[in-house]
């Protein structure tokens, strides 16, 4: 949370939100409004506003998710708020909400905000004036500074990687952020399992770490209950197949692009001023062999990954300075989700190929994983650790 005395005037906050039609039906079964000028479209057509017009309450909602999550914060007390609707707001419409601290009241321990809500077209379509109260916690920060001995953040936690890699550190005594993109349930099943597996701090974050707004959302949240991260581990995939040159398109290129250099520079943007309070981090990326021993119709992936090596290499000299080391763990063909659709044979013919006469499993890459983020590695950044039985010594 954020104390009061930390707060300042002209402090502000924004979140985005797209209304659609699940959030109107949430809201009628919600609240019991069933008024037809939201619901009912030919009803709608027979008046001034032509089309039905989302619950004024809904986007005014998104002013208490500020309230509570980002100003103040966890401790918030929302006693007063004045609210005048300007314009309708209907399905498709992209919210911007608004927050900006206007003045701060100290024999109450409140704050009080301008709270405006704009559309795509930067218009305003709601304006009003809130009024908080800041419950401060005085064991708050202690409790914090207790889940940040070690953090990691893991991103793709329900990827085969990422989930056996969340076991291995969780064993190791660290507190573990779970992130997700769509698979709520898997991300549920694996904080259950870690917390029957320790007691240090599981939390779950979602986010579209395409998305620079969506990732900014999920550190907001991170630093409701950390202050620091030690670790973060990028184990995102993205499922490709074999395809030939003449079959492909740039899109295809770029997406293996925006999974591996994009989404690798947000986060690591996003989570640098976590690790330089601390002067120390390790972060840990996920590359493949097929860049040393390259595999036909596989020029998106590996054109992919061969920049993420490069990335990864540059991003090592900038910040050793800072304490924070960068280093790759390259697996072989593992037994994962990503491998499922490539035959059998292929599958039975590499494990023969290789010295160790099997395919990698989870478990080897997250012991390697867990190395690089373990003191033990402290001397060791810009580097790549081959997990693949021996293949690429032959």
């Amino acid at each position: 949370m954020t104390r009061y005395e930390n707060i300042n005037i002209n402090d502000t906050a924004e979140i985005i939100h797209i209304i659609t039609q699940e959030d109107i039906n949430k809201f009628v079964d919600l609240s019991g409004d069933d008024n037809k000028l939201h619901i009912d479209k030919e009803f709608a057509s027979k008046t001034s506003f032509k089309k039905p017009v989302a619950h004024g309450m809904i986007g005014a909602s998104f002013i208490s998710t500020i309230i509570g999550t980002k100003i103040p914060g966890d401790g918030a007390l929302w006693y007063s708020q004045s609210l005048e609707f300007l314009l309708p707001v209907r399905i498709g419409d992209t919210l911007k909400i608004v927050v900006t601290v206007t003045k701060k009241m100290d024999r109450q321990n409140s704050i009080e905000l301008q709270t405006d809500i704009f559309n795509q077209h930067k218009q305003k379509v709601t304006t009003g004036l809130a009024k908080v109260k800041i419950i401060e916690d005085e064991v708050s920060e202690e409790i914090i500074e207790t889940y940040n001995e070690k953090v990691a953040l893991i991103i793709g936690a329900t990827g085969g990687i990422g989930f056996e890699t969340a076991k291995t550190l969780a064993k190791e005594n660290y507190n573990i952020i779970l992130h997700y993109n769509s698979d709520i349930t898997k991300a549920l099943e694996l904080k259950t399992e870690l917390e029957e597996l320790t007691d240090k701090k599981i939390l779950i974050v979602q986010a579209n770490f395409l998305k620079e707004n969506e990732i900014t959302e999920m550190f907001d949240e991170i630093k409701r209950y950390f202050s620091k991260i030690t670790v973060l581990i990028n184990a995102s995939t993205l499922h490709f197949g074999n395809m030939k040159l003449v079959d492909m398109d740039w899109t295809d290129i770029e997406s293996q692009l925006n999974i591996n250099i994009k989404s690798s520079f947000l986060l690591v943007k996003h989570i640098l001023p976590f690790m330089e309070t601390n002067r120390y981090g390790k972060i840990v990326f996920i590359t493949t062999q097929a860049t040393e021993q390259v595999n036909s119709e596989w020029l998106h992936y590996i054109t992919a990954k061969s920049a993420l090596n490069g990335f990864a290499k540059a991003l090592a000299i900038e910040l050793a300075p800072k304490g924070i080391r960068v280093n790759l763990v390259s697996p072989g063909m593992t037994d994962t989700e990503l491998v499922s659709d490539i035959p059998e044979k292929i599958k039975l013919l590499t494990a023969a190929r290789t010295p160790l006469k099997r395919l990698a499993k989870p478990i080897d890459v997250a012991n390697a994983i867990s190395y690089l983020v373990s003191e033990k590695s402290d001397f060791l950044t810009g580097e790549t650790i081959r997990i693949n039985g021996g293949q690429v010594m032959l």
